[in-house]
């Protein structure tokens, strides 16, 4: 199946409340529509992830986050802009866009815009961001493979797009914006 093949399957599936995986900059990410209640609570089983931690937005580019930014302080879009695309995820206050299980026990929800040609394409068929969690058990090293994520999740998944990590060697470094504390480097 071509890439734009899979994308589309992939993107059909998001729509329907499906979990995806693809490769993101550094190691495999599951993902799932942020706003589809079924498909977030799926996910967070497939993971045995706790769901007060929250998740990670990805989008393909800022204009994608629009309405997680509203109301935001001017001042504060300058790091995102002068940080995206890239493997930055900023913790931004919620404005009461976020789903209860994408922000997890907290006030803020975690953004990122992705640098990988592939996050971008997907989360433009899908018009705009995605969830971005690595995909593995909780607390076991995340996959690094197409065929690593399908041994860890069998039938869980809806969707795999074939595709090639982005050579980051680690996961993306969280801020929180508000502050500029880094959370994980």
């Amino acid at each position: 199946m071509s890439q734009a093949s899979q994308i589309a399957h992939a993107v059909a599936a998001l729509r329907r409340g499906g979990v995806i995986a693809y490769p993101t900059e550094a190691v495999w990410g599951l993902g799932c529509d942020p706003d589809n209640d079924e498909a977030l609570a799926h996910l967070l089983r497939l993971k045995e992830r706790d769901p007060a931690k929250g998740v990670i937005l990805v989008a393909g580019r800022i204009e994608q986050f629009a309405a997680w930014l509203e109301g935001l302080p001017l001042e504060l879009h300058a790091p995102l802009a002068a940080s995206w695309p890239g493997p930055n995820t900023w913790l931004v206050p919620d404005n009461g866009r976020s789903h209860g299980l994408v922000r997890g026990c907290h006030d803020r929800v975690a953004l990122r815009v992705s640098a990988h040609p592939l996050v971008a394409q997907l989360c433009e068929a899908f018009g705009g961001p995605i969830v971005s969690t690595s995909a593995n058990i909780a607390s076991e090293p995340p996959a690094m493979s197409a065929n690593e994520v399908r041994a860890i999740f069998a039938d869980g998944l809806d969707a795999v797009v074939e595709g090639e990590l982005g050579g980051l060697e680690r996961p993306s470094t969280i801020r929180d914006l508000a502050t500029g504390q880094v959370l994980r480097s």
